[in-house]
């Protein structure tokens, strides 16, 4: 089985967050959730974005990549919108890495390298009419041009974060098509 690395969004370590980790570890992988907002949590995306402003992406990216320090290299990391810049950075510059899942978001490769490493397969979701992932889907689509090693999912309707089954914006359909994909991502990444 596999080892995940699962950064939350915006919102915070949320129940739908932990639910999710829940679900792969019912599967039999073992996810690791960091909580770097120290409890936090959010009851809406302004809040949660307001919060990591005050306290600077770039200090909360460091503690993100911070709590990888403890963790062996060979794991899968994995994000939801926020959380993808921390999954997409340790993916690309971390030797070992198994695999990222980049949920909600994806960033430009040349953020943390040339190109994305041969050896990293990677899966990106998103919903096509979701106004955030709408500003990610070029980069989305230039990563998996680049290599065959990642696929992009694109799911009907405009949530954010829709397979938070806490948050308003949860799609139960959407959401368990998402987890199938990454479960089977997951079982790939271990073999």
């Amino acid at each position: 089985m596999s080892e995940v690395l699962l950064y939350h969004h915006v919102q915070g370590l949320t129940d739908g967050v932990r639910a999710f980790a829940h679900e792969l570890r019912q599967a039999g992988h073992t996810v690791h959730t960091p909580d770097l907002f120290d409890g936090r949590s959010f009851e809406t995306l302004e809040d949660g974005m307001a919060f990591a402003r005050e306290k600077g992406f770039d200090a909360l990216r460091e503690r993100g990549v911070a709590a990888a320090e403890g963790i062996g290299p060979e794991v899968v990391y994995a994000g939801f919108s926020f959380g993808v810049m921390i999954a997409q950075q340790l993916a690309q510059t971390r030797p070992g890495a198994r695999g990222a899942l980049l949920m909600y978001s994806c960033l430009p490769v040349s953020e943390f390298g040339e190109a994305w490493p041969e050896d990293v397969p990677a899966q990106v979701h998103g919903k096509a009419g979701d106004e955030f992932f709408l500003e990610d889907i070029d980069a989305a689509r230039a990563l998996t041009d680049s290599t065959d090693q990642a696929e992009l999912f694109l799911y009907p309707g405009t949530e954010h974060l829709f397979a938070d089954s806490s948050l308003p914006a949860y799609d139960p359909e959407a959401a368990a098509l998402l987890t199938e994909r990454v479960l089977a991502f997951l079982d790939n990444a271990h073999a």
